[in-house]
């Protein structure tokens, strides 16, 4: 009796051992645990901000509610953050980042240096598309389009492939505007202080969005000049600032502007690392589109004076996606413009 219980016993034990564990749900797994936020540039600017509105309001949606931390990491225009959780970060769903939205063409344009594949990031969204500005400060000279062919001016930039410096090589090398660009400022907080200070003039390109929820009072004072606009449609509320891509010479310019024009679209993005678990993702995705439509994220966002007009994970994979697939020819030629020096 005592060998046959036994038995039973053991041959139990071996089943329950055989039987696959159960897999760990999302909620578990986010439960007491803390996502943090890379930011690839300094405090206070338009990415960081942004960032932080949206966690302060994006934990609620994931299930298991963990914490939200948001962590400045400045390089090479964003793109150290980029790499590092491209490469580095654990590919478990709990750091993501949100970088320059030139980022997603920087691989096409420097596939050796830069040291990652933007499509095989797991993009979660976008707070919002944007339309740029390209700036110029009071005090200087140059304060319409026409004025950037009568005399150098200086525009304050950070790293190749970083939105300021692309977009005022864009107005030398494209237009012929007379741009000195001085560049290696950490981020566009660096660069907005660098105007203020009489550093340089301007700045190449900042979201409208971003002017106008950090410097709104620059704008109610007349702080500074907008010289033009840059993205597939003008803002409704610049209806006289020519956009850039209507003042292209020739098709091949165009090509150039549009391809350039259509990374606005990515605006503030935010994504993970490759090979996080299909489960992780879906409820990332899922949580930022529902803070998007949370009505105390809207009011934190308006009473802020932030502009949201979000992008879907899905929709923000495709269109890097597209991005990359740029013909080649036009790829070569935006190289040629905007790396030289």
């Amino acid at each position: 009796m005592k060998r046959r219980a036994f038995i039973v016993a053991a041959v139990s034990l071996a089943m329950i051992s055989a039987s696959p564990a159960r897999a760990q749900s999302v909620e578990e797994f986010y439960r007491g645990k803390t996502i943090t936020i890379l930011v690839g540039f300094t405090a206070g600017g338009g990415y960081d901000l942004y960032a932080r509105l949206l966690g302060r309001h994006m934990s609620g949606h994931i299930p298991g509610k963990p914490a939200i931390v948001v962590q400045n990491m400045p390089g090479a225009g964003s793109m150290k953050a980029a790499q590092f959780v491209y490469g580095v970060a654990p590919k478990d769903g709990l750091t993501l980042a949100t970088v320059s939205r030139g980022m997603a063409t920087e691989p096409l344009l420097n596939p050796a240096s830069t040291g990652f594949d933007p499509t095989k990031l797991t993009w979660l969204g976008t707070v919002t598309s944007e339309t740029s500005v390209c700036a110029t400060w009071k005090t200087s000279p140059v304060k319409t389009w026409p004025d950037m062919f009568t005399r150098e001016f200086s525009l304050g930039g950070s790293a190749i492939g970083a939105d300021p410096d692309t977009f005022a090589l864009i107005l030398r090398n494209v237009f012929g505007a007379r741009v000195k660009l001085v560049t290696g400022y950490p981020g566009g907080n660096d660069i907005n202080l660098a105007m203020e200070r009489g550093e340089v003039e301007g700045r190449g390109s900042n979201a409208w969005a971003s002017w106008k929820s950090t410097r709104m009072d620059w704008i109610r004072d007349k702080k500074i000049n907008m010289l033009v606009q840059i993205g597939l449609t003008k803002a409704p509320d610049l209806p006289d600032v020519p956009l850039m891509m209507d003042l292209a010479k020739n098709p091949d310019d165009k090509a150039v502007l549009k391809l350039l024009s259509a990374s606005t679209t990515i605006g503030r993005p935010l994504f993970t690392s490759p090979g996080v678990p299909e489960e992780r993702v879906k409820a990332l995705r899922a949580a930022f589109d529902a803070t998007m439509k949370d009505p105390e994220f809207l009011a934190d966002a308006k009473t802020r004076g932030f502009d949201i007009n979000p992008v879907s994970g899905e929709e923000m994979q495709k269109i890097v996606v597209d991005i990359v697939a740029t013909p080649r020819a036009i790829a070569d030629r935006l190289q040629s413009i905007i790396g030289t020096e």
